[in-house]
């Protein structure tokens, strides 16, 4: 399937057939090219006549079980929700975090007492987290962080006005208590009021604390205030199951685990919604999708639509308010190990699973966005003080063991709808060094310099280098095809992940 490729330039080719409706851009060079798999969803999507203009597939483009559509997508339409284009996980992100301190300040002991308070406090995989009130929990879906933020009275610098959208997904005004309950069942907000202050056992969740080993853009690293030698926190992670459980009420995927059915089943079986009756048709029309080849959608304008949009933006502000509070644990965790406070300063919170209206070539479009993140250049920040001078922040991390970059979105992005990877993605030949276990992994990362902690799940040896794309090649196709501008360059030293 891939002989229908044809090359625009190094890093960008287009691929169409007969069959597709809009072509595929892939921003990507030979050697990063997917498999055929991969090449089979795409061209299954591209059939879709509800599309707009073509689909961005980004360098870490591949597929994952039981989805339809491969990560690292960008698609467009102008009238219709696509929900199965999507993971079942709103508001999956990254958060960039920045620190006072540096190589004088902090050494390995300090590194390694640091992270073993962080094991306590930052749990990958626990059944209750931090408990917020059910209260608190429909103020989060209305409002998003704002009220996170001064219920735990944190003291991150620009927690608020560097996260993405402001912290709050929700576009409707006056959106009230009654409107969230009636596309999300109050049983979801019992479940997630536990749930907040966990990183996370899917994928590849992580805490990584980071040094800046080279600045690539001195003038944008200044006004970042970021300088080689610095310390930074990289944080993944996403929505939890509050996030899930509201999506898969209204995407026919099929549930990957027993629990999944069954909490779904108690929620919608008592679902106090004014709309309850338009829910139970709605779900009878998802049963009836599933498995089809056909993509799963909504009009924009009809009530369904308008119930999943408002489902999918107030359950994803659960990852922006569970990125905060484990912030926040990160912030008690390095007052204890120094004895005194230590400045943290939000760079920026962004979502890489999320749908957002925006203009492109001269239409108001549906962006879906899976496995990528926004890169705006400077014109499109519109009044933000500091990235509408230096465009939006884009995170590319790679393995556990590999360097990470920072970098700015451009105004020259149109092709992929001002888009960006959001790391580099696994290669399809996994390299013959990779670990067989966990013993192997944990001397290969000490070879590196990097300690890895917590590390409890027999999947943590995917996360190492021989699986994933070189960071170096993703970066050099990312400037060439005006994606972003790289700022500086990082080097994992200390790694928590489950």
């Amino acid at each position: 399937m891939s002989k229908n490729l044809s090359s625009i330039n190094q890093h960008l080719k287009q691929f169409k057939t007969e069959a597709m409706q809009v072509p595929v851009i892939f921003h990507t060079s030979d050697d990063l090219l997917p498999n055929e798999a991969t090449f089979s969803q795409l061209e299954n999507l591209a059939k879709d006549k509800r599309l707009f203009s073509h689909i961005a597939a980004m360098s870490d483009v591949h597929p994952k079980p039981g989805r339809k559509n491969p990560t690292g997508t960008v698609v467009a339409s102008q009238n219709f929700l696509l929900p199965q284009i999507n993971d079942t996980a709103p508001n999956c992100g990254m958060r960039f975090i920045k620190t006072s301190l540096d190589e004088k300040t902090l050494d390995a002991k300090k590194i390694d007492k640091l992270f073993k308070e962080l094991v306590k406090v930052i749990p990958t995989k626990k059944y209750i987290g931090t408990k917020i009130s059910y209260g608190l929990a429909l103020d989060i879906a209305r409002s998003g962080t704002a009220p996170v933020q001064k219920h735990f009275k944190t003291r991150i610098k620009n927690e608020l006005e560097n996260t993405f959208s402001g912290g709050n997904m929700v576009t409707e005004k006056d959106i009230t208590n009654r409107d969230i309950l009636d596309v999300i069942p109050k049983f979801f907000f019992h479940v997630g009021k536990y749930r907040l202050g966990i990183l996370g056992a899917a994928g590849n969740h992580f805490l990584d604390l980071m040094k800046i080993t080279e600045i690539r853009n001195e003038e944008i690293a200044q006004k970042f205030g970021l300088k080689e030698g610095q310390y930074i926190f990289l944080m993944h992670t996403g929505s939890g199951l509050l996030g899930q459980y509201a999506s898969y009420m209204y995407t026919p995927k099929i549930k990957e685990h027993f629990s999944q059915k069954v909490m779904l089943k108690i929620g919608t079986t008592f679902f106090n919604s004014q709309m309850k009756k338009v829910y139970q048709r709605l779900a009878k029309k998802i049963r009836e999708s599933q498995g089809k080849k056909e993509f799963f959608g909504y009009e924009e304008e009809s009530l369904e639509g308008r119930m999943f949009l408002r489902a999918h933006q107030a359950s994803a502000n659960f990852g922006f308010a569970n990125r905060l509070v484990l912030t926040h644990h990160l912030d008690q965790a390095l007052e204890k190990t120094f004895g005194k406070a230590v400045e943290l300063d939000l760079l920026y919170d962004m979502p890489h699973v999320f749908i957002n209206k925006e203009n492109h070539f001269g239409k108001d479009v549906w962006i879906h966005r899976n496995g990528t993140t926004r890169a705006n250049g400077p014109k499109k920040m519109g009044n933000h003080p500091l990235f509408s001078q230096t465009g939006e922040p884009v995170f590319i991390p790679s393995s556990m063991s590999t360097p990470a970059y920072l970098g700015v979105g451009t105004d020259e992005n149109e092709s992929s709808f001002f888009s960006a990877s959001h790391g580099t993605g696994r290669r399809n030949k996994i390299q013959e060094d990779a670990p067989k276990n966990k013993n192997e992994l944990f001397k290969k990362t000490k070879q590196n310099n990097v300690k890895l902690y917590n590390a409890k799940s027999k999947g943590v040896i995917l996360q190492d280098s021989s699986y994933y794309k070189d960071v170096e090649e993703v970066i050099s196709g990312m400037e060439e095809n005006k994606i972003i501008n790289a700022v500086v360059k990082m080097q994992p030293v200390a790694v928590l992940m489950y």
